[in-house]
């Protein structure tokens, strides 16, 4: 099969496009052609080895080489065969799924638990826009900041990935949602949903006197000593992610929001998707929003699977409307 393999940290241009053995399932494992993926800030994380600190904190990040060889978290396509121990699953089923690594490839093995019936109602490629960049969102409202039907809920960084599930989920939770985003996207993020949406060009959202519940930062363009402004007093500052350095950033600032939360009356805490072992789960909770058609993937940009460097420079200059796909 071919797939982009990984080899080095560095830009796009790593990324080698070989001939390699299709992988074998195991006992409890689905092997799934990839018919869509997408890139997003977790892949050239990764792919670059940045921040430099993430290098030293044992986590998938290897201090010299990158631990993950073949890129690609979001995975949309159909069983090609199961493992002995499978259930559940046949060859022809149309699946996605939420992985570590595997995505960038034609075939990849999944464990069955991790894996999902896709949403009858999205193609591959919308389907393919949703597992880490959806459950990011449902984590960070739902689980961590603990959204309730009436709250007044803000979204900064309304019109990227996260962001843009962020706004509709948040919406069928029955919250009133504003958004803040850049002027160009001021009409895509209310067309989602949003009630409010604030350019960030011409007001700073951390002015705003309207008394926040729950603050979903997605864009990190603020330090959180800000964003307090902005929150009722016992209101919930959940940090998603954020702008990235070659050293520290995001790691230092969403740190140092935590760091804050015991001396101040609200609640600030940190969405961490990448550690969930629920994600089958909240797969299946997504695919309802969607088949009720209260969610809807936003995708930008769709590429074919030998243009991913190209998709992964598009989508670090970070102004992409939604996801940025790929077609397998």
């Amino acid at each position: 099969m071919k797939a982009f393999v990984l080899r080095s940290y560095g830009s796009p241009d790593v990324l080698d496009l070989t001939e390699i053995d299709r992988p074998v399932p195991g006992e409890d494992e689905v092997l799934v052609r990839v018919r869509a993926t997408s890139v997003q800030p977790y892949d050239w994380h990764h792919m670059r080895g940045e921040p430099y600190i993430a290098r030293l904190m044992g986590g998938s990040l290897g201090p010299r080489r990158p631990k993950l060889d073949i890129l690609g978290a979001d995975v949309a396509g159909q069983v090609e065969a199961v493992g002995g121990r499978v259930t559940g699953f046949r060859r022809g089923d149309e699946v996605f799924a939420q992985l570590k690594q595997g995505g960038f490839a034609e075939y990849v093995c999944v464990q069955a638990g991790e894996l999902a019936p896709k949403p009858r109602n999205l193609s591959f490629e919308q389907a393919a826009a949703v597992p880490l960049a959806a459950n990011t969102a449902l984590i960070g409202l739902r689980d961590v900041g603990r959204i309730q039907p009436g709250q007044k809920v803000l979204v900064n960084g309304a019109s990227g990935g996260v962001g843009t599930f962020a706004v509709q989920i948040a919406k069928a939770f029955g919250a009133e949602v504003t958004g803040v985003c850049g002027p160009r996207n001021v009409g895509m993020v209310r067309s989602i949903g949003a009630d409010d949406v604030i350019d960030y060009t011409k007001e700073d959202f951390t002015r705003d006197r309207r008394g926040y519940d729950l603050l979903l930062d997605n864009a990190g363009s603020r330090p959180g000593s800000a964003c307090r402004r902005v929150l009722k007093p016992k209101g919930t500052y959940v940090a998603v992610g954020g702008p990235a350095s070659r050293w520290f950033q995001p790691a230092v600032r969403v740190f140092s929001a935590v760091a804050m939360s015991p001396f101040v009356s609200q609640r600030m805490a940190v969405a961490d998707v990448v550690a969930c072992t629920e994600n089958r789960r909240n797969l299946m909770a997504l695919t309802e929003l969607i088949e009720d058609g209260k969610v809807t993937p936003v995708i930008d940009r769709c590429y074919p699977f030998e243009e991913i460097p190209a998709a992964i420079r598009y989508q670090e200059e970070g102004h992409a409307q939604g996801k940025v796909v790929i077609t397998v």
